[in-house]
C-alpha cells in the first residue's frame, strides 16, 4: 500500500482530512446538503517537524487545536434554533467580538479536556497503583501495574462511549474516514463502491497513537524512580510530550513501511479501532470522499504511483 500523506478525524455528522498545510471539513447539514470548508495552516516545513520526536509533540499539539476547532464547526450546524447565531445580520465589529468569544471557549475546553484526560488516565492510574506498596517492593513492577491500570481504564472508557448513539455515528464517519484513505492509498478511484469494500483499519489512527502512548509510557515510567510520590506524579506529566513525540514517530513508521515488527506495534492499536472504527454507510463515505477531494488530488497521486500499489 502506498503511503498518501493525507490523514483526518472524524467530526459531528462528518470528516475532516489533513494534506500538508491544508484541511477540509465536510459535514452533512440537516437539510442533507453536504458544505465543506477548506483552511490552510501554518507552513509545515519549518525546522520543529524535520526534528525527531520534537516534530510529533508539535504535530500533538496542532492536532489538538485543529481537531477542536473542526469539531466545533461540525456541531455548528446542529445548534438549536434559540442558541444559533445569524452571523450575516452581525456587524463587523460584532462578528470580531463573537469571534473573540468562541476562541476563548475553543481554548477553554481544550484545556479543561487537557486536564480532565491526565486526571482520568494518569493521575488516577498512579493513585490506584500505590495500593500495591503494601504487597509489592519493586517500584518497576508497581510502575508496570500502573500501565496496566491505564490500559484497562483507556480501553473500559471506549467501551462504554462507543455504545452511545451520537459517539457511535461519530465512529462510523471515523470508519468513512479510514476506507477512503485506505481505497486511495491501495489504487482503487475513490468512488462510493470501493471506499464501501475497504478496510476500515488505518496503522496511522488516532486510536492506534494513544494506544501507542499508553504502551511507551509503561516502560518510560518504569525508570522513574524518585522517593516522593508528588515528584513522580509530576515527572510523569511533564513526559507525555515526549511520550507523545517518541509515539509520533512509531506512527509515522507504520505509516510509511511494510514488515514484521512494523506489523508487531501495529497490532494492538488495530485490534482497538474494533471498538472506535465502525462500518460507514454510503451517506458517510460521500462525505468522507468530498473531504479528500478537497484537499488531494488522488487521480494525480495514482497516476505518478501508478505500478507501486
Amino acid at each position: 500500500m502506498k503511503y498518501s500523506g493525507i490523514g483526518g478525524q472524524a467530526v459531528m455528522e462528518g470528516v475532516m482530512m489533513r494534506n500538508g498545510n491544508q484541511y477540509a471539513v465536510a459535514v452533512r447539514k440537516p437539510d442533507n446538503e453536504i458544505t465543506v470548508d477548506v483552511k490552510n495552516t501554518k507552513d509545515i516545513n519549518d525546522i520543529w517537524h524535520k526534528i525527531p520526536i520534537i516534530r510529533g509533540m508539535v504535530s500533538f499539539i496542532e492536532s489538538l487545536v485543529i481537531g477542536l476547532k473542526t469539531l466545533m464547526y461540525s456541531a455548528s450546524f446542529f445548534e438549536d434554533e434559540e442558541d444559533a447565531v445569524d452571523k450575516s445580520k452581525l456587524s463587523e465589529a460584532e462578528l470580531k467580538k463573537l469571534e473573540k468569544k468562541e476562541k476563548a471557549e475553543m481554548g477553554g475546553t481544550l484545556f479543561l479536556s487537557f486536564v480532565l484526560a491526565l486526571g482520568v488516565f494518569f493521575a488516577l492510574p498512579y493513585f490506584l497503583s500505590l495500593a500495591f506498596n503494601r504487597f509489592v517492593d519493586s517500584q518497576a513492577l508497581i510502575a508496570f501495574v500502573e500501565g496496566i491500570i491505564r490500559i484497562a481504564i483507556f480501553i473500559g472508557y471506549v467501551a462504554i462511549i462507543s455504545r452511545m448513539e451520537d459517539i457511535k455515528r461519530t465512529f462510523m464517519y471515523h470508519g468513512a474516514e479510514h476506507k477512503c484513505i485506505n481505497c486511495v492509498e491501495a489504487g482503487k478511484p475513490l468512488t462510493v463502491e470501493n471506499v464501501r469494500t475497504s478496510t476500515r483499519f488505518h496503522k496511522r489512527c488516532g486510536t492506534s497513537f494513544i494506544f501507542i502512548v499508553f504502551i511507551i509510557s509503561v516502560f518510560i515510567f518504569m525508570f522513574i524512580t524518585f522517593d516522593n510520590t508528588w515528584l513522580k506524579l509530576v515527572a510523569r506529566l511533564v513526559l507525555i510530550p515526549v511520550i507523545a513525540g517518541i509515539s509520533y514517530e512509531f506512527i509515522r513508521l507504520a505509516g510509511r513501511y511494510e514488515n514484521a515488527f512494523v506489523d508487531a506495534i501495529s497490532q494492538p492499536g488495530l485490534w482497538l479501532q474494533r471498538l472506535t472504527v465502525m462500518e460507514p454507510d454510503d451517506d458517510m463515505i460521500e462525505v468522507g470522499i468530498a473531504s479528500v477531494e478537497a484537499v488531494f488530488d488522488w487521480k494525480e497521486f495514482q497516476k505518478e504511483n501508478e505500478g507501486c500499489f
